[in-house]
């Protein structure tokens, strides 16, 4: 029998404010466990939480950006449960009142776009962290509370995704719009962006949804995919066997790439929702939201679609230089110096994009300005040096923060454009190669590749290409 996933999933993500959600603590990340807390995200006895303003903002802002509805009136609730690193025994979150809710966002996918909706975006607070110890003897867990009233939005999508890829580049998609809003750093080895996944599989074809499975612990986008890829089979198998899908909540095992059953649905929390008595009504007015609405900067589609019909590029050259805001940032800055805006996206796309990557830092962050690649480039463009030059110089750039001329300039690699100078070699290395030289005037092109190779080598690089082929092909017709 064939079979087909129904998958939707709830994203958690921890906003960049300055204090938490109900207090006044720091929400920087990394102080020393335990330092930023006070008696409200203690839980401590007779004291009150104030909402930050904030969070209501920010989430207005995330609701509008994917195409939510923003509730004139919503509340919070208490959602009780037991855990260690859950001071209160309770946590503020919203229930049945959202701030935002029937919205959606777009994915992309072998070239067709498929809408995704969001069930709801709400706030909430975040709960402490558990450490464990890494020693098998040592059975004690430590309890750090910086994290806990660390103001959180959660974003719950239908059940629209019918593939892992699919989930992928929904997380993507949203990660992108997120990340344009400046609402979160997006950091999931931070914990800032955490994902749960709800799978089923059916029969092609029916309508109904089969028995769920709930998968927790997966810390990074293909962690997700590869867990939903691996839970896709499991049940697949257990309907091919006659067997039954429990319903329950699975761990992502990343060291074992498979998913663990952690609890049953008989296990499941009774949360007791009800209304938080010690916070009032959170009253939206619609022109709150219409002043959000015009201040929201320029979401990632919307920035493809001008990036393409504005600078020329292409649908690929789009795509990469808007997967992070900080990247088309850097393109359209460095426009303001170099018109060719082609060339700019070769080489963001290409040389610094891949040095970025290697040193595992932002494009921001690598010693080379917009204004520095554009004078790079203007070196290239007007025959100073050669485009494989403008490699190596680049790599100095990005260690010494020197501009493109400063390094040209004190490693002596002016290009080599003087025809009378070219002549000499080129005659040199004709004499020292008669059987490529006959190759080519036999018809075999690939030869003049080797010759131009041979005249570069050299040169140790610097001679002009676009003149040695002219000079050489002259010569040797």
């Amino acid at each position: 029998m064939n079979y087909e996933p129904v998958i939707g999933l709830e994203v958690h993500v921890q906003l960049s404010t300055k204090t938490k959600i109900f207090c006044g603590c720091s929400t920087n990340f990394g102080a020393s466990p335990n330092t930023q807390t006070c008696p409200v995200c203690l839980g401590l006895p007779g004291v009150l939480p104030v909402l930050n303003k904030d969070v209501v903002q920010r989430a207005i802002e995330t609701a509008l950006a994917t195409n939510c509805n923003v509730v004139e009136r919503c509340i919070f609730h208490r959602k009780n449960y037991f855990y260690p690193d859950l001071p209160k025994g309770y946590q503020i979150s919203q229930y049945d009142m959202p701030l935002g809710e029937n919205g959606w966002i777009q994915i992309k996918l072998d070239g067709k776009v498929k809408k995704i909706r969001i069930t709801r975006v709400h706030m909430e607070e975040d709960a402490g962290k558990l450490i464990h110890s890494e020693n098998s003897e040592d059975l004690r867990s430590r309890v750090d509370l910086n994290r806990a009233g660390v103001p959180l939005l959660e974003i719950v999508s239908e059940p629209d995704i019918s593939s892992p890829e699919e989930a992928y580049q929904y997380l993507v998609s949203l990660k992108q719009i997120l990340e344009y809003l400046e609402i979160s750093d997006c950091n999931m080895e931070e914990g800032s962006l955490r994902c749960d996944a709800n799978i089923s599989i059916r029969s092609v074809g029916e309508s109904g949804l089969g028995t769920k499975a709930e998968l927790k612990n997966m810390n990074s986008f293909k962690g997700v995919q590869k867990a939903l890829e691996y839970e896709i089979i499991r049940q697949e198998k257990l309907l091919g066997k006659g067997e039954k899908v429990v319903q329950e909540t699975r761990l992502w095992n990343t060291d074992l790439n498979r998913t663990e059953s952690m609890r049953s649905k008989e296990e499941a929390h009774d949360y007791r929702y009800f209304p938080e008595p010690d916070l009032v009504n959170i009253i939206v007015d619609k022109e709150w939201v219409s002043k959000t609405r015009r201040s929201l900067p320029e979401l990632p589609q919307a920035r493809r679609d001008r990036l393409k019909n504005e600078y020329g590029l292409s649908d690929y050259d789009v795509e990469v230089l808007t997967m992070d805001k900080r990247v088309a940032d850097y393109f359209e800055e460095c426009s303001k110096y170099f018109p060719n805006c082609k060339m700019i996206a070769n080489w963001i796309t290409g040389d610094v994009l891949a040095v970025s990557k290697d040193r595992k830092i932002s494009i921001n962050d690598l010693n080379v300005s917009p204004k520095q690649l554009g004078e790079l480039l203007g070196l290239i463009e007007n025959g100073t040096i050669s485009g494989k030059i403008a490699k190596d110089v680049f790599q100095d750039m990005v260690c010494t923060g020197k501009d493109a001329k400063q390094v040209v300039s004190e490693k002596g690699l002016v290009q080599l454009s003087d025809e009378r100078e070219l002549v000499s070699i080129i005659d040199k290395i004709i004499k020292q190669n008669p059987k490529p030289v006959n190759d080519f005037r036999s018809g075999k092109q690939n030869a003049l590749g080797f010759l131009v190779g041979q005249i570069m080598k050299e040169t140790k690089g610097k001679a002009n290409p676009q003149v040695v082929n002219r000079i050489l092909k002259s010569k040797l017709s």
